[in-house]
């Protein structure tokens, strides 16, 4: 057991960027700033933030970056909206498959899916990132190859640029196109686990901020609950934060409007302050 912490972002959008941000600022300022976990497990929105949490910036300067104008970077809007992707993933679960093969049928329906370029996906995560250099400490981000199914974890040894990683990680099926990392493409590592929380495996203390907390988009062989008794059986001391109410009615049904960034910013510090940890 590593005497250590471990910080697990998990999925969510826009939104779920912006309300972990503003989480983990409301945490730090009642006092339990996590930004100095030994460890980082990033998976789609978590992946974003894990990397800005190693870019030299404060959770201020982070906060600041969600709720004012002048500082928030630019985003993209894709032409697929949920309720089609919805629809996809209803598609990939017909006939109940292992889950394996729903991960394959809906990696081919990111690959044949019209989104935005990939070359103007990237540009958005490079300006979305305030560093684009991998940080010292351990970051792992999480993506799925969309041919195989099999999941692959970026770190700092990869030599796979953050950007790249991140971008691969965000990849929502058939919202954001795949992202080719080595002549292999990739998509969003939230259709493995929301947030791939059994990675963090080993570690004394766990801490699992989860905007989607149980509500797993995709069943998964890893499913919150059974992650988080698995961890703790294992020795670590697990804690669980994910939107309460208020938070929920910021972050509202669709987490990748833009306009959802301060909103959820502002109700995840407010929890933050609360510190109301999720029952799990």
């Amino acid at each position: 057991m590593i005497d250590a912490t471990c910080l697990v972002l998990g999925g969510g959008g826009l939104a779920g960027i912006a309300w972990m941000t503003g989480l983990l600022t409301g945490l730090a300022d009642a006092g339990d700033d996590l930004t100095g976990a030994a460890k980082l497990i990033g998976t789609s929105a978590g992946s974003s933030v894990a990397a800005q949490l190693g870019s030299g910036l404060s959770l201020d300067e982070l906060f600041a970056r969600q709720v004012d104008p002048a500082k928030q970077t630019r985003e993209i809007s894709s032409p697929v909206d949920l309720a089609t992707f919805a629809t996809a993933m209803m598609e990939a679960l017909k006939g109940a498959p292992p889950h394996d093969e729903v991960l394959r049928r809906i990696g081919a329906y990111a690959l044949a899916t019209k989104t935005v370029p990939e070359s103007a996906r990237l540009d958005v995560l490079r300006e979305r990132l305030p560093s684009h250099e991998w940080p010292e400490r351990p970051l792992a981000i999480v993506a799925v190859d969309a041919i195989s199914g099999v999941h692959r974890v970026f770190d700092r040894a990869s030599g796979v640029s953050l950007v790249e990683a991140v971008a691969a990680s965000c990849a929502v099926p058939g919202v954001w196109p795949p992202v080719t990392i080595g002549g292999v493409r990739y998509v969003d590592g939230g259709v493995r686990s929301s947030d791939n929380a059994d990675l963090a495996s080993g570690f004394a203390r766990v801490v699992i901020v989860s905007p989607l907390g149980v509500a797993n988009v995709i069943p998964s062989p890893y499913p919150l609950r059974e992650v988080v008794a698995t961890l703790r059986a294992e020795g670590s001391e697990v804690t669980v934060y994910s939107p309460d109410p208020d938070s929920k009615a910021a972050i509202g049904p669709n987490p990748l409007d833009v306009a959802t960034r301060a909103p959820s910013a502002h109700a995840g510090r407010a929890q933050g302050r609360r510190r109301p940890a999720s029952a799990m």
